[in-house]
């Protein structure tokens, strides 16, 4: 494989982030925003019509067309760009794997300890359910428990390592797994719970929220995924066909 800098693979994961972000916003677009709607109609109905007379400071329009898309696209590059620079540094040193196999493997590993792992225990809720006043508190739990994925994650990894010569590639992988679910496992029973949802609340509506936010983080890092890897590969991996057709079609003939 070719050697280029961080800064070469930094640039493709904020453009397959840029990318991913596109695909993730017309999910959200079209699947998510009308679920938005109901839960705002609910919040509303459930206000009894005071302060009709206040506007908004951006109207809903706005807010689910420019203001969705440029949130996305930039969260899109963000995590693109943290993504690249994890997938640099595990290019190597998680086996012989190719540059595309690498970043799907990064990036699996990326969706289940910054996405699924917190949604689990912090699920996303629609407008109308959580106090206002605990925002804050819901918000640091939700890093927090983002923060211990990550750290357990890569211990997981390096537990993983150090066994490896000992137990085989294999179970070494397998216990390094099993310890990240069992410390996870802690980490949820430890952690405090959140349950402000109302009682009259709609379950059919809060699930399907919660459904369509996996699907655009689903969709967001797949397509990173599928994006930068191929992105990756074209860098990374010389072509030796193309040269090789190249030199053959100047060579003279007899």
């Amino acid at each position: 494989m070719n050697q280029v800098s961080p800064r070469a693979l930094l640039i493709r994961g904020m453009l397959a982030g840029l990318l991913a972000g596109a695909a993730a916003f017309l999910v959200a677009y079209l699947i998510g925003e009308s679920k938005v709607d109901a839960a705002i109609a609910i919040e509303e109905a459930a206000a009894h019509g005071h302060d009709h007379g206040e506007a908004a400071p951006v109207s809903r329009a706005l807010q689910s067309t420019a203001g969705l898309g440029t949130g996305v696209l930039l969260y899109g590059v963000a995590l693109g760009g943290i993504a690249a620079l994890v997938f640099a540094f595990a290019l190597g040193r998680i086996g012989r794997f190719s540059p595309r196999a690498t970043a799907a493997l990064t990036t699996g590993a990326l969706f289940v300890t910054v996405t699924l792992v917190p949604f689990f225990k912090y699920p996303a809720n629609p407008p109308a359910v959580g106090d206002p006043e605990t925002a804050g508190r819901r918000t640091a739990l939700y890093l927090l428990m983002i923060a211990l994925s990550v750290l357990l994650a890569a211990g997981a990894v390096i537990l993983g390592r150090r066994l490896a010569p000992v137990l085989g590639n294999w179970n070494a992988s397998v216990a390094g797994g099993g310890a990240f679910v069992a410390a996870v496992t802690l980490a949820y029973v430890f952690l405090p719970g959140i349950n402000e949802v109302p009682a009259d609340f709609p379950a059919g509506l809060i699930w399907q929220f919660r459904l369509v936010s996996l699907a655009i983080q689903a969709t967001l890092w797949a397509t990173f995924g599928l994006v930068f890897g191929a992105l990756a590969e074209r860098l990374l991996v010389p072509a030796a066909a193309a040269r090789e057709a190249g030199g053959k079609a100047v060579q003279p003939t007899g």
